[in-house]
């Protein structure tokens, strides 16, 4: 089993080439098969920049960012700090940061910082469209934090194959989403119409559109009060200690 604390963090998932599409698959296939995630995210523009929150000079509006009806899963009454994660439900460094860093913030930063996610779903994962769309349906009938859980949690269920590579069989998938569906109380019915509306494709495609006018090239990308983040750790542990301090330099400030 590969070693976690050896964990190339410093290049992130994003739209890219068959031959690096194919490189990734391959790589993904080994670590997930040796049971934990340690990945590298590529860019799209090859410029090795990372997903994650502030650290640049600019920052991007926090219009652009959040919108008012935009999902949470934590809310800060003061609103001092806001982060930003765009990410891509099929993503496995999305999954392997859901697992070591966000699921943690969620607990430790409760009723400190306000935690906006976003779609930013990645052509070369065939799934993350209609994973997506799951999570958006779920929004819709007062769910959404469950179904995002519930995705993550699930992850190597319906998200990848035997041999770690991405699943690219939507009946399967949905099958998996119809069990998350029911087991958090949601109208299947109804759940299968919102999947399909175009009321889920526009805000889709919204969330797309204001990651392209943010600079986001990949998943995971974070921003903590509109500065990206740029992890340089070569650890989840790293990444996470990165994270959590500027995060408490924005709370201290």
């Amino acid at each position: 089993m590969p070693n976690t604390t050896k964990n190339p963090l410093t290049r992130r998932y994003g739209v890219s080439s068959n031959t690096l599409l194919t490189a990734v698959v391959l790589l993904v296939a080994v670590v997930v098969i040796g049971g934990v995630l340690l990945v590298n995210r590529t860019g799209a523009q090859g410029d090795g920049s990372q997903g994650g929150g502030a650290s640049g000079a600019d920052t991007v509006a926090a219009e652009v960012l959040r919108k008012p009806d935009s999902h949470t899963l934590l809310e800060a009454p003061d609103a001092k700090v806001t982060v930003v994660e765009f990410l891509d439900y099929q993503c496995p460094a999305c999954a392997g940061y859901y697992r070591n860093i966000t699921t943690k913030l969620e607990k430790d930063y409760a009723g400190r910082i306000t935690f906006v996610t976003r779609n930013f779903p990645l052509e070369m994962h065939p799934l993350a469209v209609p994973a997506a769309r799951a999570a958006e349906a779920a929004a819709l009938q007062g769910k959404y934090p469950e179904m995002y859980h519930a995705l993550f949690d699930n992850y190597r269920s319906w998200a990848r194959t035997a041999d770690g590579q991405a699943t690219a069989d939507p009946d399967q998938a949905q099958r998996h989403f119809d069990d998350f569906a029911r087991q958090i109380g949601l109208d299947l019915d109804r759940f299968h119409r919102d999947m399909n509306s175009e009321q889920v494709t526009q805000r889709i495609e919204r969330d797309r559109a204001d990651a392209a006018t943010a600079g986001v090239s990949g998943t995971p990308t974070f921003f903590i009060n509109g500065a990206k983040f740029t992890p340089s750790g070569d650890s989840f542990a790293a990444v996470d200690q990165q994270l959590r301090t500027q995060i408490d330099e924005a709370l201290a400030g």
